[in-house]
């Protein structure tokens, strides 16, 4: 359903199903599991504002889950978050995510009241979901999107995500299908500030569904033995490390200046695909999104598919031999050099920077 266009030439109009007028507002999948919020809700309810403050209509979320104060409480934090109205839908069945019970709640809720546009997080869960109720509803779904936009003549989503193995930007509209779903991966979008003094109103529904409906059953919940290990998308500080480090033993380099730093280690592809590092710390398309304070990147080039993944960093430096390098495009610093040089310089640096404060302290 998803259609690559360019507008046309001079001042023809585009046609569209004059139908979809029906279709309003913008709707969030607000994700939550055991209790907790996944934060890319919070993020796609900031873009979501933007997005229906150009339309000059609501946004909404989209809270499903079991009973109890806790999942009516994500609706009030959707309202702090942005959000003007929340669909709820409570039901035992919805205690734990299943794709055929989730999958019926959002797609009746979307039948009944019509929304133009509908984001979800490209998680596991969320990737999960939005595929089968693209495909139910008989709509587009652009996945892993690092930009939305709005064309508001045509009141057309515009979704932006990298393709051709990410070496160039595409911007998908679904024109003639509604509603126009997207999904977009953590840390991509900035989180909103949270306003306590927002309210909006709860709209409950049913889920027209049994128990004995659903073909798969939860047994038992295992958590997750990684959970303990690197969370690359929330870190406040990460280095990072590419090809351009020559050989494995050069990574170490990384790790020390990360240890001093208090940092994460991450890598471009290529690394990891050498076997370099493990594949949870590779930044960028096929990796993790990430938007750290400071990212150094080492012995990176910056090609496109490394840059999606770490470009709203607040503060890249970029250290390459090669003073043409692509990274230097958009790094706010940049150091042209021998990173194997320059690697241990910095980390003596910092290291003495922060035993010399360390002393202060502890002299005050």
């Amino acid at each position: 359903m998803n259609e690559e266009v360019k507008k046309p030439a001079g001042k023809k109009k585009l046609e569209l199903d004059p139908r979809l007028a029906e279709y309003r507002g913008i709707w969030v999948f607000i994700e939550h599991e055991r209790g907790t919020p996944h934060t890319v809700s919070w993020e796609l309810l900031g873009e979501a504002r933007k997005l229906a403050d150009k339309l000059g209509v609501q946004v909404a979320g989209v809270v499903m889950g079991a009973p109890g104060e806790a999942t009516r409480n994500f609706c009030q934090e959707a309202f702090y978050h942005g959000a003007d109205h929340c669909y709820l839908i409570e039901d035992p069945i919805l205690k734990d995510y299943r794709n055929q019970p989730f999958t019926k709640a959002m797609t009746d809720l979307v039948i009944a009241y019509k929304p133009e546009i509908l984001l979800l997080g490209a998680t596991t869960l969320g990737r999960d979901l939005a595929g089968s109720v693209a495909t139910t509803l008989l709509t587009g779904l652009t996945a892993d999107c690092t930009e939305l936009n709005i064309d508001v003549d045509i009141r057309s989503l515009l979704a932006t995500r990298p393709t051709f193995g990410g070496s160039l930007l595409c911007t998908i509209q679904t024109l003639n299908y509604r509603p126009q779903m997207a999904t977009i991966r953590p840390r991509v979008m900035a989180m909103p500030k949270r306003d306590t003094t927002r309210n909006g109103n709860i709209t409950e529904a049913k889920l027209s569904m049994l128990e004995t409906d659903i073909i798969t059953k939860v047994l038992e919940f295992i958590p997750d033995a990684n959970t303990s290990k690197v969370n690359l998308e929330y870190a406040d500080i990460i280095v990072s490390g590419g090809k351009g480090l020559k050989k494995q033993e050069n990574f170490q380099l990384i790790w020390e200046l990360a240890k001093v730093l208090g940092a994460e280690v991450g890598a471009t592809r290529p690394v990891v695909q050498s076997g370099w590092v493990e594949a949870m710390r590779q930044v960028g398309q096929t990796g993790k999104t990430v938007r750290p304070k400071l990212y150094i990147a080492a012995g990176i080039s910056g090609a496109i598919q490394h840059r999606v993944g770490m470009d709203a960093s607040d503060v890249i430096i970029a250290i390459n031999s090669d003073p043409n390098a692509p990274i230097f495009d958009f790094a706010t610093y940049g150091i042209v050099g021998n990173a194997m040089t320059i690697l241990p310089a910095l980390t003596k640096a910092f290291r003495k920077e922060l035993s010399a404060r360390s002393s202060e302290a502890v002299a005050a």
